[in-house]
């Protein structure tokens, strides 16, 4: 059980999502149309997690993943679900504002 919600909440070892970011990873936002509206990462991509299997064909299954939305809830249940249905690589990068500095 420990080890399912390590990974639905990305604890574990250290993610370098800057070295993901040079290697092509993708940024899934995954909050609501306005609360993406009202600030996000540049670049990112917004797919609200209610809406998630519908527009995931927007992605790339063989490029890196990183999940974000406003705490790490929904990002983890979009890692989840990701991972689920094909995508191979997928971290959940937690709140944006906080994983936007660690892209630096």
């Amino acid at each position: 059980m420990m080890e399912f919600l390590k990974n639905l909440f990305g604890v574990g070892p250290a993610v370098d999502y800057a070295a993901l970011m040079s290697n092509g990873a993708q940024i899934v936002d995954v909050r609501s149309e306005g609360e993406y509206r009202s600030g996000h990462i540049k670049g990112s991509i917004n797919l609200p997690l209610d809406r998630l299997p519908q527009l995931a064909s927007k992605l790339k299954k063989d490029k890196p993943v990183i999940t974000c939305c406003a705490s790490g809830m929904r990002s983890g249940s979009a890692k989840s679900w990701m991972l689920s249905n094909g995508f191979t690589e997928v971290y959940n990068g937690g709140g944006w504002a906080g994983l936007e500095g660690k892209l630096k």
